[in-house]
């Protein structure tokens, strides 16, 4: 089956997405897995530094970005713009603040030495609205991806162009293959893939 997006303001047609298959699914699946437990050895630095590269691709992108949220789902044009420099701005966020979020806490106890440590939880599916296409993944993505883990988003089919434009934009920061990933699903599929083992 295809995934057709449609211009809601005018009726257009503006694109039909093949939709991935079960075999698709698994093998991104596999895929991610492998990238997260390559990714969960970086450091915060290596992390960061992408993270500001996805944001410089928001800025670059800003305008058609704007245009292809305010054709799929209608929002004004000025505030597609200004939820684009948002994700910009929570990039750089998470870039500059995630390591000191994600850092070591002494806890006291009886014991000689207490603490909590964070860990990356693994491949972490996200099913997102079409209301904010870009800031509801982006908001989600950059403190997952800072805290090691990999990405599978499941987007609301109205805009599926969105989440295509968000796996292209991680791919240009030059993330590796696999920890961002964009399933075109439906809804229907999403049970298989929350039974899976290696979805955290």
């Amino acid at each position: 089956m295809a995934i057709i997006t449609i211009n809601p303001a005018t009726g257009e047609h503006l694109e039909t997405y093949d939709e991935m298959s079960e075999r698709d699914v698994q093998d991104i699946i596999g895929r991610s897995h492998e990238a997260h437990l390559a990714w969960r050895e970086t450091g915060f630095a290596e992390r960061a530094g992408m993270l500001r590269k996805l944001a410089e691709a928001l800025r670059e992108d800003q305008e058609s970005l704007a245009t292809l949220m305010s054709r799929e789902m209608g929002k004004p044009i000025r505030q597609a713009r200004a939820e684009i420099e948002k994700c910009a701005t929570g990039c750089d966020y998470y870039a500059q603040h995630g390591e000191s979020f994600l850092a070591p806490e002494t806890v006291e106890t009886d014991a000689g030495k207490s603490y909590i440590t964070w860990r990356p939880l693994g491949v972490v599916l996200a099913i997102m609205p079409w209301n904010f296409p870009f800031w509801q993944v982006i908001r989600f993505a950059a403190p997952a991806l800072m805290a090691g883990n990999a990405v599978l988003l499941k987007h609301a089919g109205s805009v599926t162009g969105c989440g295509v434009a968000i796996e292209d934009l991680f791919r240009r920061a030059g993330f590796p293959d696999g920890l961002f990933r964009t399933l075109l699903i439906r809804s229907e599929g999403v049970e298989a893939i929350l039974n899976d083992p290696r979805i955290a």
